[in-house]
């Protein structure tokens, strides 16, 4: 018996952007990190994009692909390290489904990296304070994730519309859930 899947070219779409942003994971993983938990989020440049392109639920499916993929290969499945990295995805997600309602004419591709970013940080900060170590010394830490966010968040952000600059404009998607 042979089980047959039928996808869509928004699924091979999706497919080939999720492993675009996973190759850029798995390179960042490779890059040495100054401070633990402080890495430039560079997969994160082609979230901004697609959400641009493809809209908020396209840029969702190849976030979460990227995490879960991006786990399994450097074998951090269910540990902490995912645990911390699912938890900032989902908080940066739920941040640019909120960035989208903003007005465009004041909060462009920038801003909204720097919004994600911050709430990446504090999703994981969040599931570290109430998980992992209960310690209000914790809090030192706020402004040294929140500096790096802010960093990374306006870096990715002028990287992701520069690309967006250059590449041609594109439909919205026709992405339909069963």
């Amino acid at each position: 018996m042979q089980i047959e899947l039928n996808t869509t070219a928004d699924d091979h779409r999706i497919a080939k952007l999720a492993a675009a942003a996973l190759g850029l994971t798995l390179l960042e993983a490779a890059i040495p990190s100054p401070l633990p938990g402080v890495k430039p989020g560079l997969a994160n440049i082609i979230t901004l994009v697609v959400l641009a392109h493809f809209g908020w639920r396209s840029a969702a499916w190849v976030t979460l692909l990227r995490v879960i993929a991006g786990s399994l290969l450097l074998g951090t499945f269910l540990s902490p390290t995912f645990l911390l990295s699912i938890s900032g995805a989902l908080a940066s997600l739920a941040m640019l489904a909120f960035a989208q309602t903003l007005p465009t004419r004041f909060f462009g591709t920038v801003t909204q990296s720097i919004l994600a970013a911050q709430a990446h940080f504090a999703g994981q900060l969040a599931v570290v304070y109430f998980w992992l170590i209960p310690h209000a010394g914790v809090a030192y830490l706020i402004p040294i994730f929140a500096a790096a966010a802010l960093l990374f968040g306006t870096i990715n952000g002028i990287a992701a519309a520069t690309l967006l600059a250059r590449l041609p404009s594109t439909p919205q998607p026709t992405c339909v859930t069963p």
